[in-house]
């Protein structure tokens, strides 16, 4: 006696997923449910795993920061009257023009808006990264081609051609020790530092922590919210292995202790599978780095053996002594001779 096959199909006419078979027709009518019911339940049930994956997508889709904030404007414009000082009130004054893609997938910021003649580039970082103004002056040459096509301005006629000021903000919350603010500087990754150079871009950093700039998140309680439920998240996570369950509690917390509680009821789901990968993730590449320590030691090894056999072979025993002390200068000296 054969035994049919029986499989579930997505039927996504109406934003409803179906359950459905082959062969015989069922004699109970299909189920149906709503996409955000089928997702939460094979969510806690651990269908969604991607633990293991060999390539990992390091750029979430619409990451819980980007996320949270383009889906409640009013609070990416107390956000913005927080950072300067003002008091708009009308969300129609906020254009959001957030990238999507910039050069390479991974050079994706979080949000970019224009309000008052200034381009507001803002992103979220839970590592620190000090090539952020690189990516910054990438995204504004990308925002001012866009907003220069559709204004369809000339830029190679006489007339001045106004472009908004550029505000570039880092939202810093990753678990290492830093300042609550840093000004990151484009020129600190020009080569040669002597010469003047006539660019420059400077990048505010601030540390979005729990507990950190406090005067900041007075003035945008939803800011303050997020570091509330990021610190939250962590902290389950930190006494569970079962990274599924652990969120479920910490998403069960805050919504009963007030902590973006609308949000999390709302978007519950859509929350909880953009956390387990951002979780996921970062153990991911916490494991690369670790297994590349050893490799990259071993080279590093080499590179600084064949710098001292050239730097003997040409008699600079002063160089040899000085760029064992000076990290800089030994990093010099390793383009100086294509190391």
């Amino acid at each position: 006696m054969t035994k049919e096959a029986h499989n579930v199909s997505c039927n996504n006419k109406g934003g409803q997923f179906m359950q459905s078979t082959k062969g015989k027709r069922p004699k109970e009518r299909p189920v149906t449910v709503s996409f955000k019911t089928w997702y939460d339940r094979r969510f806690r049930a651990g269908h969604f795993r991607w633990l293991g994956r060999r390539k990992v997508q390091r750029q979430i889709k619409d990451r819980l920061f980007r996320f949270l904030f383009e889906k409640d404007k009013e609070a990416l414009l107390a956000l913005y009257n927080a950072l300067n000082g003002t008091d708009y009130q009308d969300t129609a004054d906020l254009r959001v023009v957030t990238i999507e893609n910039v050069v390479y997938v991974v050079m994706k910021n979080d949000l970019a808006f224009v309000i008052a003649g200034t381009l507001n580039l803002y992103e979220h970082q839970s590592t620190y990264n000090s090539n952020m103004p690189v990516r910054f002056l990438i995204y504004l040459a990308e925002e001012y081609q866009k907003l220069l096509n559709k204004a369809e301005r000339y830029i190679y006629g006489s007339k001045q051609v106004m472009l908004p000021t550029p505000q570039c903000i880092v939202f810093y919350n990753g678990e290492k020790e830093m300042p609550e603010e840093k000004i990151l500087s484009l020129s600190d990754a020009f080569e040669n530092q002597k010469v003047k150079a006539s660019v420059e871009l400077k990048v505010r950093m601030l540390n979005i922590n729990h507990g950190k700039n406090r005067e900041l998140m007075e003035k945008c309680h939803v800011l303050e919210e997020y570091a509330r439920f990021v610190e939250t998240a962590r902290q389950y996570v930190a006494e569970s292995s079962a990274y599924q369950e652990a969120l479920n509690l910490a998403v069960d917390y805050c919504i009963d202790h007030g902590i973006l509680s609308e949000f999390l009821q709302r978007y519950r789901a859509e929350v909880l599978g953009m956390l387990l990968e951002e979780f996921d993730v970062d153990k991911y590449e916490r494991t690369l780095r670790e297994e590349g320590r050893e490799e990259g030691w071993e080279e590093g090894q080499e590179q600084m053996a064949r710098l001292n056999e050239k730097l003997l072979e040409l008699n600079r025993l002063e160089d040899l002594k000085r760029m064992s002390k000076d990290a800089d200068y030994r990093k010099q000296l390793f383009r100086e001779f294509g190391l």
